[in-house]
């Protein structure tokens, strides 16, 4: 059985449906945008059918997760030299970076280990990575929130929520974004 993730707009507050179970969300700040007209830096959360790539997480606040079943989504850990590159020049455009590989002017990209906790935990979704088209977006995630402030483009949870989902995932998860 496919196991998907919806996410619902409800009474003006999103929710990520797992199942039965419904967990408050929110988006991005000028809200949903089809794959297709997605950008760089427009702050929109792409709509479509993701699968769940890998997981990050930082081992100084959070213990290795463990899923229901092994081996079902890599999961690496956020050091302090971890990034995920968004400059559409580089050649590492939408792909997890370490900032000793960067080898020249290529800049701009987003620190995973950060100070206020959103990038505690992460889970990259697959929107713009086969093939990686530069200007259409990238490190879109699932993260973490504590005051569902709208994002730039991820859809963020409660780091209790992000738990339990966490046990949720099979190989055949996805987050369906419509």
């Amino acid at each position: 059985m496919k196991k998907n993730w919806f996410l619902i707009k409800l009474n003006n507050k999103y929710f990520l449906k797992a199942g039965n179970k419904a967990f408050r969300c929110q988006i991005g700040e000028r809200g949903l945008e089809k794959a297709a007209k997605k950008l760089e830096g427009d702050k929109t959360t792409p709509i479509g059918k993701w699968y769940l790539k890998s997981l990050y997480y930082r081992p100084d606040k959070i213990l290795r997760p463990k899923l229901k079943k092994k081996n079902v989504i890599k999961i690496n850990r956020i050091t302090k030299n971890c990034g995920w590159c968004d400059d559409i020049r580089s050649l590492f455009y939408n792909k997890y970076i370490k900032f000793s590989n960067l080898q020249s002017v290529y800049t701009n990209y987003e620190k995973l280990w950060r100070n206020d906790d959103a990038y505690d935990i992460i889970v990259v979704i697959s929107h713009n990575v086969r093939p990686i088209i530069k200007n259409k977006g990238s490190a879109i995630f699932i993260h973490l929130t504590k005051n569902y402030k709208k994002t730039v483009g991820c859809v963020a949870l409660s780091k209790k929520d992000f738990l339990i989902l966490l046990k949720l995932i099979d190989s055949k998860t996805k987050i369906r974004i419509f």
